[in-house]
């Protein structure tokens, strides 16, 4: 299969996809600055990336690309991450020394999130084997048709600045930043309503 097909997944894959992400993530410095221990990170990941997520495989907005080279989670207008279980995740994991920092950045983060109706990105990721084959793109392009068939917005945040371009040659724009000082950056980023 075309590694670049991007197809619903289903609830019987979650796990997979799952999978896909804890692979996408290993060296994303938001997600180890939060689990820096490989074996916290590899315990923790998973549970962190679902609760994040994982309510887009209830609305059907859950894609794979090819056989699980990428994924995405979108929630759909009026969906959220479930955020008490995200807390709970990383108070459980979390090193006291920097848990202020890491709930501060959480709290930074919803205030950028938009209030009017859009869909949300809150994770997407490519199996670093298969990078640079235009996966991540074929992926964006895939759910933005839905986005803009809705002349909704999208949002996002960017927990990689090497990222940024490919955001914005879909459309998005930077809102600003969240982190910094110790906390790796984030960057917010919107795709205005088409």
């Amino acid at each position: 299969m075309d590694s670049a097909v991007v197809r619903e997944a289903s609830s019987d894959e979650l796990e997979r996809v799952i999978a896909v992400e804890v692979l996408a993530f290993a060296a994303d410095p938001p997600m180890r600055f939060l689990f820096p221990d490989p074996q916290a990170y590899l315990e923790h990941f998973p549970a962190f990336a679902e609760a994040f997520g994982g309510a887009a495989f209830e609305h059907g907005t859950a894609h794979v690309a090819g056989e699980f080279s990428g994924a995405a989670m979108w929630l759909p207008p009026g969906v959220h991450a479930d955020n008490e279980r995200i807390g709970a995740v990383v108070a459980e994991a979390l090193d006291p020394d920097i848990a202020g920092d890491a709930f501060s950045v959480l709290k930074g983060m919803e205030d950028y999130h938009i209030e009017e109706p859009h869909w949300y990105l809150p994770m997407i990721g490519v199996d670093p084997a298969q990078q640079g084959r235009g996966i991540g793109s074929a992926l964006l392009r895939h759910a933005l048709a839905k986005c803009d068939e809705d002349h909704l917005p999208a949002y996002l945040e960017s927990s990689r600045p090497e990222n940024i371009p490919l955001y914005e040659r879909h459309g998005f724009r930077v809102l600003g930043q969240v982190g910094g000082d110790s906390f790796p950056v984030i960057t917010p980023m919107l795709r205005p309503a088409r």
